[in-house]
């Protein structure tokens, strides 16, 4: 695999890092890292990252995975972070089909493989990655369990906007505008945009200024908001992945009690249903439990790698 660029000095994360380029098998190119893999005594950890992510903003993370024995695999989702762009207009999140992600997913796990990463091996996924990541142990065996955290099982909406939005992603193709930014998002990534105060992402000071001094430095990591067309896909695969049961898989769900992003209520029934899963409510916490300030992200860090140590 060919080297990739990787920002360690904005990552803060472990010294033990590798960055490589790969290819989806339709020929999207892919950025992957690996963090503490000399170290790892426990297993590794596949993330998967949420809309508009991308693999420094998790160098905290995999940092606190290796103090707890574990490697770190991420990945820049086609359309994000450095991997290729699927629009003129870098700045919109966009995607042709929502299960294409699905061949970043494979592209991921071939890696891990050619790597011989540690295992056994564990899914975390966060937002947009936990529907990606719901897809993919639904569909595959790679893991012995997961985690999810403000997994997008569906998106926050109030009714009227639900029917309105949808109605309109789902003619943006028939439209000829698919590809146009979805009303009441920006062109600017979200932590550029938006002040701390009344962030929807985490109460942490510190941690919001981490992933905005990350954007503003290296703005090519930066996205901002989702095509119509895209709103559509997530959408239709939110619905679609609804109807299907939960995988025999141990699994554990972290939401912040403060969440305005995602659908909660579709969190609820899916774990209420999921054999071997549970769900906790993170107090206090918004959208992004794993960057919350030490007393929160703490315990959702250790009971994620407790579930990990006793499925292995």
């Amino acid at each position: 695999m060919e080297n990739a660029p990787f920002f360690a000095d904005v990552a803060d994360g472990p010294a033990d890092c590798a960055a490589w380029w790969v290819h989806a098998e339709d020929g999207v190119r892919l950025r992957l890292c690996v963090w503490a893999r000399a170290a790892a005594t426990r297993g590794t950890v596949l993330l998967f990252p949420g809309r508009t992510e991308y693999l420094e903003k998790y160098g905290r993370t995999a940092a606190d995975l290796a103090a707890r024995g574990f490697a770190t695999m991420a990945i820049d989702w086609r359309g994000q972070g450095l991997s290729d762009r699927l629009l003129a207009d870098r700045r919109i999140g966009h995607v042709d089909r929502f299960t294409d992600y699905q061949h970043d997913v494979a592209a991921m796990v071939a890696a891990a493989q050619a790597q011989a990463l540690p295992r056994p091996w564990f899914l975390l996924a966060h937002s947009m990655g936990g529907c990606i990541g719901l897809r993919a142990v639904m569909e595959r065996d790679d893991v012995t369990a997961c985690a999810f955290t403000g997994p997008m099982w569906g998106i926050a909406m109030s009714p009227v906007t639900r029917a309105l939005g949808g109605a309109l992603a789902a003619a943006s193709a028939t439209l000829g505008i698919g590809h146009r930014l979805a009303p009441s998002t920006k062109a600017e990534t979200y932590v550029k945009a938006e002040p701390f105060e009344g962030n929807m992402l985490t109460t942490d000071s510190d941690m919001y200024a981490y992933m905005q001094a990350q954007c503003l430095q290296y703005p090519e990591l930066a996205l901002g908001g989702p095509s119509l067309h895209w709103v559509h896909q997530a959408l239709s695969e939110t619905r679609a992945l609804a109807r299907r049961p939960s995988p025999d898989l141990p699994c554990a769900t972290f939401v912040g009690s403060n969440e305005r992003i995602v659908d909660l209520d579709r969190i609820a029934e899916r774990m209420k249903a999921w054999p071997r899963g549970t769900l906790e409510r993170v107090e206090g916490a918004e959208h992004e439990v794993l960057m919350e300030r030490a007393a929160m992200r703490t315990p959702v860090t250790n009971a994620i790698t407790s579930l990990f140590t006793g499925a292995a």
